[in-house]
């Protein structure tokens, strides 16, 4: 059983690795979701248990098995749970549907085993020169151990590039949304001003018109300055 409890790495990819297992559905459900889940469900092969070299047939066979002793509705006892392995189950074989996405998934088990592959070699050389080296790799079980771990880590590491692009791709988009309103509400202004500016330019006008008017017939209508004549002084007359 796959439920509860903490299991050594070793036991918990023997498992996982057994393609011919048989689980119940309680003991899917918590394989489905087990912790670490959204990582290790991120190999869309590892979620079905199925081989890469496995046919159209055979993934349409094992996906409807799976998805049987996962459904909501056969396990009624745990309908949340249930629901979220499903989830994982349909999104899973949809991806193997797409050809693109199911030839990355293929590359990237691929991957890992050339990388392990290569680490073997590299021991085994290290060993023929006479340095001792412990080579767990040729037993097939922790072969098999060793190049699940590596797909696992590349499967994870491809998907937190993936969040980080479209975080960055959500914030360029923010960005770009931001100076767009910013470049309208500035557009709108300047259309308001404008506006604002032809509605008033004939009162402007005949306000200025009315003004010039004004201090022309003040101009006109202004008397000739007088000027104070002084007294005239009489002379005293001698006698």
């Amino acid at each position: 059983s796959l439920d509860g409890g903490s299991f050594s790495e070793p036991y918990l990819v023997k498992q996982i690795e057994k393609r011919d297992s048989v689980l119940t559905s309680k003991q899917q459900i918590d394989r489905l979701l087990r912790p670490g889940s959204s990582y290790f469900n991120l190999n869309p092969f590892e979620v079905l248990q199925i081989d890469p070299e496995a046919t159209d047939e055979e993934l349409k066979k094992r996906f409807r098995a799976l998805s049987i002793l996962v459904h909501p509705d056969k396990n009624q006892d745990d309908p949340d749970r249930a629901q979220l392995a499903f989830e994982a189950v349909d999104k899973a074989y949809k991806n193997l549907l797409d050809p693109e996405q199911k030839k990355r998934a293929v590359d990237v088990i691929q991957a890992g085993r050339e990388y392990v592959e290569h680490n073997v070699k590299k021991k085994k050389q290290l060993k023929k020169d006479g340095k001792p080296q412990f080579l767990e790799e040729d037993d097939p079980e922790m072969f098999r151990q060793a190049v699940y771990k590596q797909t696992m880590k590349l499967f994870a590491e491809l998907e937190i590039k993936r969040k980080e692009r479209e975080a960055k791709d959500m914030h360029e988009r923010k960005r770009a949304r931001e100076e767009e309103i910013e470049t309208a509400e500035k557009a709108k202004r300047e259309r308001e001003w404008q506006k604002n500016f032809e509605e008033t330019r004939d009162g402007r006008v005949d306000s200025w018109r009315s003004f010039q008017a004004g201090k022309s017939k003040a101009k006109k209508e202004k008397k000739p300055r007088s000027f104070l004549k002084p007294p005239k002084v009489k002379m005293e007359q001698r006698e």
